[in-house]
């Protein structure tokens, strides 16, 4: 009977005295789980701020390795409680410890959580700081935009224009070949005979030499150079878009005449007007003519020689397409 009452109030004693543990550890645990809640709350809101987040990551760094320690240190009691009926003299001494241990972790903890708040503040300043500066960035960005919407406006203006102008040029091009083919055709027959037809710059050249065109010193056009000429006065009338330079070229042996034709420059401009007054004669609109005498400067071969001289004497008719439609390309808009 003795022994049943003692062992009755070594099992009460137990009870109770495993029951108080229990739930100061739970408090404990519920207290800490709290202060994790809280830094996870608290690392949640600092995790945008680069300029703070390897500081954080230490304390939260440094937390962690607490808890695990505090976790290693339940762990222990857990153990020490399933074996409390062997080890009863010693639980007593480890509960003791693990108070003290508990205490001190949430003193560190409140302290570290102070700590954290305080960054915290400090953070949120300069995330509004930055805030403000994001929104000066952006009204700034909003000006570039609408510059560069302008610019882009502008440059897209520009590119019709340039694609206008190509078009222009490859019509002007196409002209001017379309023009040599048909002056080409229509003095076939006159090829060989002292004249040329050929493409250069934009403009069709027709050179006729003298032996075409005119007798050694006059200014008077021989028949086979009128057949020429009337011949192309066919094509530049029946294609009226096309001004006509005539240039009359002599070589460089100075004239001695001492009558009307007093130098080259006079024998050029009066042979290029002969040219001119046959081709006026021939139905060509005078205002599309001009007539004009570069003498023996504008030579084609400047060697001393009797061949370059006789390439150097010639009648260049210079067929000019009307380029107004690319002039009016390249005028400037304000619009």
């Amino acid at each position: 009977m003795t022994r049943k009452v003692v062992a009755a109030i070594v099992v009460a004693m137990f009870v109770l005295s495993s029951c108080v543990p229990q739930r100061k550890h739970q408090e404990a645990l519920d207290r800490l789980s709290a202060a994790e809640k809280s830094r996870d709350s608290l690392k949640g809101l600092c995790v945008n701020y680069d300029a703070k987040q390897a500081e954080l990551d230490k304390q939260i760094k440094e937390c962690n390795s607490e808890r695990d320690k505090l976790k290693v240190d339940t762990m222990g009691c857990g153990m020490r409680y399933r074996i409390l009926t062997m080890q009863y003299d010693q639980l007593t001494a480890n509960y003791e410890l693990l108070l003290k241990q508990n205490k001190e972790l949430m003193a560190r903890q409140t302290s570290e959580n102070t700590a954290l708040v305080g960054r915290l503040n400090l953070t949120q300043e300069e995330l509004f700081r930055k805030e403000d500066s994001l929104k000066k960035l952006d009204v700034s960005l909003k000006s570039q935009k609408r510059s560069l919407d302008s610019l882009n406006a502008i440059l897209m203006k520009r590119e019709m224009r340039v694609r206008e102008l190509e078009r222009a040029l490859a019509a002007k091009d196409s002209a001017v070949l379309a023009l040599q083919s048909k002056v080409k055709n229509a003095l076939v027959g006159f090829e060989g005979k002292g004249l040329t037809v050929t493409q250069k710059n934009g403009k069709v050249y027709v050179s006729m030499d003298d032996k075409l065109m005119f007798a050694t010193g006059s200014t008077a056009v021989q028949k086979e150079g009128v057949n020429a000429l009337v011949a192309l006065a066919k094509v530049l009338v029946a294609n009226p878009d096309i001004n006509i330079m005539v240039e009359g070229h002599t070589d460089n042996v100075p004239m001695k005449g001492s009558g009307e034709i007093k130098d080259n420059w006079d024998l050029s401009v009066m042979r290029a007007t002969s040219v001119t007054k046959i081709l006026i004669q021939n139905g060509v609109d005078p205002k599309r003519l001009t007539a004009a005498g570069r003498g023996e400067h504008f030579p084609i071969d400047p060697a001393n020689t009797p061949e370059a001289r006789a390439k150097n004497r010639r009648t260049e008719i210079i067929l000019i397409p009307n380029l107004d439609d690319l002039f009016k390309v390249l005028e400037p808009t304000n619009k």
